[in-house]
Protein backbone atom coordinates (compact mmCIF):
# COMPACT_ATOMS: atom_id res chain seq x y z
CA UNK A 1 0.00 0.00 0.00
CA UNK A 2 1.12 3.52 -0.71
CA UNK A 3 1.39 5.97 2.16
CA UNK A 4 -1.02 8.88 1.81
CA UNK A 5 -1.25 12.25 3.51
CA UNK A 6 -4.30 13.29 5.50
CA UNK A 7 -5.41 16.54 7.11
CA UNK A 8 -7.43 16.68 10.32
CA UNK A 9 -11.00 17.77 9.71
CA UNK A 10 -11.83 21.06 11.34
CA UNK A 11 -13.62 20.00 14.50
CA UNK A 12 -14.44 22.32 17.37
CA UNK A 13 -13.54 20.85 20.76
CA UNK A 14 -13.95 22.00 24.36
CA UNK A 15 -10.75 22.25 26.38
CA UNK A 16 -9.74 23.37 29.86
CA UNK A 17 -6.19 23.84 31.04
CA UNK A 18 -5.60 21.91 34.27
CA UNK A 19 -3.13 22.86 37.00
CA UNK A 20 -4.58 21.30 40.17
CA UNK A 21 -7.48 19.28 41.48
CA UNK A 22 -10.75 21.15 41.08
CA UNK A 23 -9.63 23.16 38.03
CA UNK A 24 -11.94 21.49 35.52
CA UNK A 25 -15.37 23.21 35.57
CA UNK A 26 -17.09 19.86 36.25
CA UNK A 27 -14.78 19.04 39.16
CA UNK A 28 -14.32 20.08 42.75
CA UNK A 29 -11.64 19.33 45.36
CA UNK A 30 -13.42 17.51 48.19
CA UNK A 31 -10.54 17.41 50.66
CA UNK A 32 -9.25 20.94 50.04
CA UNK A 33 -5.58 19.94 49.87
CA UNK A 34 -3.83 21.21 46.76
CA UNK A 35 -1.06 18.56 46.67
CA UNK A 36 -2.23 15.60 48.78
CA UNK A 37 0.46 13.23 50.03
CA UNK A 38 -0.02 9.46 50.10
CA UNK A 39 -0.94 9.83 53.81
CA UNK A 40 -3.58 12.48 52.96
CA UNK A 41 -5.11 10.18 50.34
CA UNK A 42 -5.35 7.37 52.92
CA UNK A 43 -6.64 9.70 55.66
CA UNK A 44 -9.38 11.19 53.49
CA UNK A 45 -10.19 8.08 51.44
CA UNK A 46 -13.88 8.23 52.41
CA UNK A 47 -14.13 11.62 50.67
CA UNK A 48 -12.48 10.49 47.45
CA UNK A 49 -15.80 9.22 46.12
CA UNK A 50 -16.61 12.95 45.92
CA UNK A 51 -13.50 13.78 43.92
CA UNK A 52 -13.56 15.20 40.41
CA UNK A 53 -15.79 13.62 37.82
CA UNK A 54 -13.30 14.44 35.06
CA UNK A 55 -9.84 14.61 36.69
CA UNK A 56 -9.39 12.46 39.79
CA UNK A 57 -6.58 12.50 42.32
CA UNK A 58 -3.50 10.72 41.06
CA UNK A 59 -2.95 7.44 42.86
CA UNK A 60 -1.27 4.28 41.76
CA UNK A 61 -0.65 1.21 43.92
CA UNK A 62 2.94 0.86 42.69
CA UNK A 63 3.97 4.53 42.41
CA UNK A 64 4.26 6.83 45.41
CA UNK A 65 2.89 10.37 45.18
CA UNK A 66 6.40 11.57 46.03
CA UNK A 67 7.80 10.03 42.82
CA UNK A 68 9.03 12.64 40.30
CA UNK A 69 7.26 12.63 36.93
CA UNK A 70 9.58 11.92 34.00
CA UNK A 71 7.61 14.32 31.76
CA UNK A 72 7.26 17.48 33.87
CA UNK A 73 9.68 16.83 36.79
CA UNK A 74 6.99 17.52 39.43
CA UNK A 75 5.95 15.07 42.17
CA UNK A 76 3.10 12.76 41.19
CA UNK A 77 0.95 14.10 44.05
CA UNK A 78 0.61 17.32 41.99
CA UNK A 79 -0.88 15.29 39.14
CA UNK A 80 -4.34 14.10 38.32
CA UNK A 81 -5.72 10.99 36.68
CA UNK A 82 -8.23 10.93 33.86
CA UNK A 83 -10.09 7.87 32.65
CA UNK A 84 -9.86 7.54 28.89
CA UNK A 85 -11.10 5.11 26.27
CA UNK A 86 -7.66 3.41 26.51
CA UNK A 87 -7.82 2.94 30.35
CA UNK A 88 -6.43 6.24 31.62
CA UNK A 89 -3.58 8.73 31.78
CA UNK A 90 -1.88 10.83 34.39
CA UNK A 91 -2.44 14.57 33.96
CA UNK A 92 0.53 16.88 34.49
CA UNK A 93 -0.06 20.41 35.78
CA UNK A 94 -0.54 22.60 32.69
CA UNK A 95 -2.00 19.84 30.48
CA UNK A 96 -5.17 20.62 28.56
CA UNK A 97 -8.20 18.38 29.12
CA UNK A 98 -9.91 17.96 25.76
CA UNK A 99 -13.48 16.78 25.24
CA UNK A 100 -13.59 14.91 21.95
CA UNK A 101 -16.33 14.60 19.37
CA UNK A 102 -17.98 11.66 21.17
CA UNK A 103 -17.71 13.19 24.65
CA UNK A 104 -14.52 11.32 25.51
CA UNK A 105 -11.91 13.23 27.53
CA UNK A 106 -8.14 13.02 27.37
CA UNK A 107 -5.10 15.09 28.37
CA UNK A 108 -2.93 16.96 25.85
CA UNK A 109 0.50 18.50 26.49
CA UNK A 110 0.55 22.32 26.14
CA UNK A 111 3.06 22.39 23.25
CA UNK A 112 1.04 19.89 21.21
CA UNK A 113 -2.20 21.70 22.04
CA UNK A 114 -0.71 25.02 20.84
CA UNK A 115 0.44 23.46 17.54
CA UNK A 116 -2.88 21.69 16.93
CA UNK A 117 -5.63 24.04 18.09
CA UNK A 118 -6.58 27.70 17.85
CA UNK A 119 -9.28 29.40 19.90
CA UNK A 120 -12.67 29.86 18.26
CA UNK A 121 -14.03 33.37 18.86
Amino acid sequence: MNERKYRKRPVIIDATQWFKNGDHPKDHDPIGIENPTDMDIKKYSEYLELEGEIVRYYRHPDISGETICSKCKKPMNKHGWIDTLEDGHSVCPGDWIITGVKGERYPCKPDIFEQTYEEVK
